[in-house]
C-alpha cells in the first residue's frame, strides 16, 4: 500500500465453490472521493466558482462609464484586471463563509457551473451592450470621434489574458508562501509558520516591486528620455535675440536647456504679432529658462535662470511670470503665449527643468521634484524682486499646469501668502493631491459643488470650469490679487487618488459637469481603475475637456491680469490663436 484512497479500500476474501477451491470474489469497484475527483478535474487550471462569480459580477461593472471614451484595448485591460480582483474578493468570501460555518471547502455542482456559464453568457453580453452605448455618449460630450472596432472585437481576449496572467501571478506567490511556510515548520510551530511566512513573503515582494521593478523601470525610463533630451524639435532654431535664453549673451548655454527648454525659448509670439493683436506698439516679451544641465542642482538651476532673467532686462519689464513646468520641463505655450498678448509683450517669464521624464510619469515618481524646483525658483525670483525699489518692480504672477500646479503651490502657505507675494496666480488641471487645491476645496462653503467650489466667498481664490462662462460667486466683489485655478469635471488628473478605491468623492454623487455622463456612479475598486486608466489619455480630448487648456487660458488670465481695453472680440480672436482655430 502507498497511500492512496483507492488502496486503502479492503478486498473481500475469495468465495468457496461447490465444485473445487475458493474462486476469487469480483474486484469490488473503488468509490470516487470528492477529493479525488477534484485531482482528477485540476488537470487543467482550476476555477472556483465563488471567485468566478467576483469575477463576473466586477468585470461586468467595468464597462460603466467613467471621465473620458475608452478604447476597446484599454477596456479589455481593465475588465481584466478588475477581473482578478473579483475572483480574489469572492475566493475570500467563500473562505470567510467556510470560516463561520465552521467546514471544508466542497466542489461545486455541475448544476451549479452551468447555472454560472448561462448567467455570465447573459450578463457579460448586456453589459457589453450598455458599455457601447455610454461610450458613444461620452465621446458625443467631448465631441471625440474617432472609433476603432477592432479594437473592441479583441477587447475579451486582452481581458482573458491579462485575467489569466494576474490570477497565475497570485498563485505563484500562494506557491512560494507555501513552501516558505513548510520550511519553517521545521523549527517553529505551524501557525507561526504560517504567520511567519506571510510577512515575509509580503515584505520581500513589496521590496522587490518598489526597489527593484518601480527603481528599474524608472530609471531606464529617466536614460531614455534623457536621450531624447538631447534632441531639438524640428523647426527649432536658437534665438537671435539677447532677449532669450540660449541666445547671444545668454548666461544660459542652448545645449543645456533639454528638447522643451529650447522649444520655450524659441516660440512664442514676437513683437509685430502682439502689436497685431492690440493694434498697438509692442515690446518684444523676455524669456528665461534653465535646463537639467544647466547647473548641477535645483537651487543652482533656479540662480542661473535668474541671472539670464535679470542679464535679459526681465525686472523692468511691467509684469514678471514665474512658471512651474510639467515633468519634462514642458510648458504649455497656450498659458505664456495667452499672457504675453494680454500684457502687449510687457513681460517676462521664467522657468525651469527639474526632470526628463514626461509629464505622466513625473506625475508618480517624481512629485518630490516638482515641489524642490516649484519652491526654489519662486523663492530666488522673489528674493531679487523685492530687493527693487516698490515703484519699479513688476507685478509678480504666478503659474503652473498638472505638476507645475503641485509645484507652483509649494511656495506658498496659503491664501494669504498668495495674495500677499503675488499680483495674481493661474493654475490649470490641478491634480487631486494638490496640497493648496485641496484644502481650499474640502474646506468650500456648503452648497457649493466639488467640481467649482467658493471658498470663503470667492474673495481671492475661484475655480472655474470653463471661465469664458463665469467664474462663481458672479455679485462678489474679487479685489486685489486672483488666485484662479482651471479644472474640467471630464479631467481625471483634478479627480484621481487611491481613496476612490474605498471612499466615493463628492463630484461623483453632486451633478455632472457639462461634459460628464450622469450615468457615471462610484463603484469600490471599479471607479479607481477606470479613472486611473483614463489618466494617459487625459491629453487625447478636443480642448475644453479632459486636461487641455489652452483656449481657457485666454479667459483665466483676462480675469486675474484684468488688461484694459480688451474686449470681447479681441478674447474670441486670441481663443482662435490658442487652439489653432
Amino acid at each position: 500500500m502507498n497511500g492512496s484512497p483507492a488502496e486503502d479500500v479492503p478486498t473481500p476474501p475469495a468465495a468457496p465453490s461447490e465444485d473445487g477451491p475458493a474462486t476469487p470474489a469480483p474486484a469490488v469497484p473503488t468509490p470516487a472521493t470528492p477529493a479525488s475527483a477534484a485531482r482528477g478535474r485540476r488537470r487543467l487550471p482550476y476555477v472556483g466558482l465563488p471567485g468566478a462569480w467576483g469575477a463576473l459580477v466586477l468585470a461586468c461593472l467595468s464597462f460603466t462609464p467613467s471621465l473620458l471614451p475608452r478604447g476597446g484595448i484599454l477596456q479589455g485591460v481593465v475588465t481584466g484586471i478588475l477581473a482578478a480582483i473579483g475572483y480574489g474578493l469572492g475566493t475570500v468570501a467563500a473562505w470567510m463563509g467556510r470560516a463561520f460555518a465552521d467546514r471544508g471547502p466542497r466542489p461545486a455542482s455541475r448544476r451549479s457551473w452551468r447555472t454560472f456559464l448561462v448567467t455570465a453568457v447573459v450578463l457579460s453580453g448586456v453589459a457589453f451592450g450598455l458599455g457601447q452605448y455610454w461610450q458613444h455618449r461620452i465621446r458625443a460630450l467631448l465631441e471625440v470621434t474617432e472609433y476603432r472596432l477592432l479594437h473592441w472585437i479583441l477587447s475579451p481576449l486582452v481581458a482573458l489574458l491579462l485575467f489569466a496572467l494576474l490570477l497565475a501571478g497570485a498563485r505563484g506567490v500562494r506557491w512560494v508562501y507555501r513552501r516558505v511556510a513548510g520550511r519553517l515548520r521545521h523549527w517553529i510551530g505551524a501557525r507561526a509558520a504560517q504567520a511567519v511566512g506571510g510577512i515575509l513573503v509580503a515584505v520581500t515582494g513589496v521590496l522587490l516591486l518598489s526597489g527593484l521593478l518601480v527603481d528599474g523601470v524608472v530609471e531606464a525610463a529617466n536614460q531614455a528620455f534623457s536621450l531624447r533630451d538631447t534632441e531639438t524639435e524640428e523647426g527649432v532654431e536658437r534665438p537671435t535675440s539677447s532677449l532669450r535664453s540660449g541666445g547671444p549673451g545668454s548666461y544660459v548655454a542652448w545645449d543645456s536647456l533639454g528638447r522643451t527648454g529650447r522649444t520655450f525659448v524659441a516660440g512664442g509670439p514676437s513683437a509685430a504679432e502682439i502689436a497685431g493683436f492690440t493694434g498697438r506698439a509692442a515690446r518684444e516679451p523676455v524669456r528665461a529658462y534653465a535646463g537639467l544641465d544647466t547647473a548641477q542642482d535645483t537651487e543652482a538651476r533656479a540662480a542661473r535662470a535668474v541671472a539670464d532673467l535679470r542679464r535679459a532686462g526681465g525686472f523692468g519689464r511691467g509684469s514678471l511670470l514665474v512658471v512651474t513646468t510639467t515633468g519634462s520641463g514642458w510648458v504649455d505655450p497656450a498659458a505664456v503665449d495667452s499672457f504675453e498678448y494680454l500684457t502687449g509683450g510687457d513681460a517676462a517669464t521664467v522657468a525651469l527643468q527639474y526632470s526628463y521624464l514626461p509629464s505622466w510619469l513625473s506625475y508618480l515618481v517624481d512629485q518630490s521634484k516638482a515641489r524642490e524646483a516649484g519652491r526654489e525658483l519662486f523663492d530666488a525670483v522673489y528674493d531679487a524682486w523685492s530687493k527693487l525699489p516698490a515703484d519699479g518692480r513688476p507685478r509678480l504672477y504666478v503659474a503652473g499646469e498638472s505638476l507645475g500646479s503641485f509645484g507652483g503651490e509649494t511656495a506658498f502657505s496659503g491664501e494669504y501668502d498668495l495674495r500677499n507675494r503675488t499680483a495674481g496666480t493661474l493654475f490649470a488641471g490641478p491634480p487631486n493631491f494638490n496640497t493648496l487645491f485641496r484644502r481650499f476645496s474640502d474646506h468650500r462653503e456648503p452648497g457649493s459643488p466639488e467640481i467649482q467650489p467658493v471658498y470663503r466667498g470667492g474673495r481671492t481664490v475661484r475655480f472655474a470650469t470653463d471661465a469664458g462662462a463665469g467664474i462663481p460667486p458672479p455679485d462678489t466683489p474679487w479685489e486685489g490679487a486672483r488666485v484662479l485655478y482651471l479644472l474640467h469635471a471630464s479631467d481625471p488628473i483634478v479627480w484621481w487618488g487611491p481613496h476612490l478605491v474605498y471612499d466615493e468623492p463628492d463630484w461623483i454623487g453632486e451633478t455632472p459637469g457639462d461634459d460628464v455622463l450622469e450615468s457615471m456612479f462610484w463603484v469600490p475598486f471599479v471607479t479607481f481603475w477606470q479613472v486611473t486608466a483614463d489618466l494617459p489619455f487625459a491629453t487625447g480630448v478636443p480642448d475644453g475637456h479632459g486636461h487641455t487648456y489652452r483656449a481657457e487660458y485666454v479667459d483665466g488670465w483676462n480675469a486675474v491680469l484684468r488688461p484694459e481695453g480688451v474686449t470681447e472680440s479681441d478674447l474670441a480672436r486670441l481663443r482662435g490663436l490658442m487652439t489653432g482655430g
